[in-house]
């Protein structure tokens, strides 16, 4: 695979095309996102704000804007006079990010499967023979742009436009930069497609949730393994260690 020095690809500050400022903060809380999710910023380290920085070149107010932002969603945490730490990642948090996304995913796969015409099926074929090609060439990178080419089209598919964006918000914690690198993926980005295509060309919504959904957590398994084996993740989680009072129901 060639070099990434940016997990993101194209987080640099190149001028008028990265948008507004907020739209900066969001596109650094991706970079730093996807970065605790593989383990490249640790977990219970300190988050040196100008380390980001530099790497990413911008300045430091979009990392700690960014910082903010994984602060509300529980991936950092801001102590005083120390800075922003890494909140330690479970397997019970890996399970539960794919677990809601296939739920979703599958829902959405369902209501495209009453809605998709013959000819979106057959171009949603041609998408997937083009995925299988270069699969079968090593082009990882092809491959994660026509994936993405074949979801997009299926989630605007079902005309759920609410339930697709809250699909969004679950993906934008999946590392997908990294999924050339997890073994077995490109695999199941091919094989596991043809029973999703199948029931939606058969306009069965039963099947094509079902199909979907497998899909998405065989994905998940797929990186927990591969997060277990850099280790970014524990191979399994501690048992809960939090006091009781020995009292039922506290």
């Amino acid at each position: 695979m060639t070099e990434q020095p940016l997990p993101l690809g194209a987080v640099r500050a190149t001028g008028p095309r990265l948008g507004s400022a907020r739209q900066l903060s969001e596109r650094v809380a991706a970079y730093l996102r996807e970065a605790i999710m593989v383990g490249e910023l640790p977990a219970s380290e300190f988050v040196r704000m100008e380390h980001v920085a530099a790497r990413l070149g911008v300045s430091a107010t979009p990392v700690r804007e960014a910082l903010m932002i994984l602060q509300g969603e529980g991936a950092v945490r801001w102590e005083p006079r120390r800075g922003f730490r890494v909140v330690p990642l479970s397997r019970r948090d890996v399970d539960d990010l794919f677990a809601v996304q296939a739920h979703v995913a599958g829902e959405l796969a369902a209501r495209a499967a009453a809605a998709l015409a013959a000819g979106e099926v057959a171009r949603l074929r041609a998408v997937q023979d083009e995925l299988t090609a270069a699969a079968d060439l090593g082009e990882l990178d092809r491959v994660a742009e026509l994936n993405h080419e074949l979801h997009r089209s299926i989630n605007r598919a079902a005309n759920s436009p609410r339930l697709a964006a809250m699909l969004n918000l679950f993906v934008h914690y999946v590392p997908r930069a990294y999924y050339g690198q997890v073994a077995g993926w490109a695999e199941a980005t091919t094989d596991d497609h043809v029973p999703v295509l199948a029931a939606l060309a058969a306009a069965d919504p039963s099947a094509a949730r079902t199909a979907m959904a497998e899909h998405i957590r065989h994905i998940g398994r797929l990186l927990t393994t591969h997060l277990e084996r850099t280790g970014a993740l524990p191979a399994s989680d501690p048992p809960d260690s939090r006091p009781t009072s020995g009292r039922r129901g506290d």
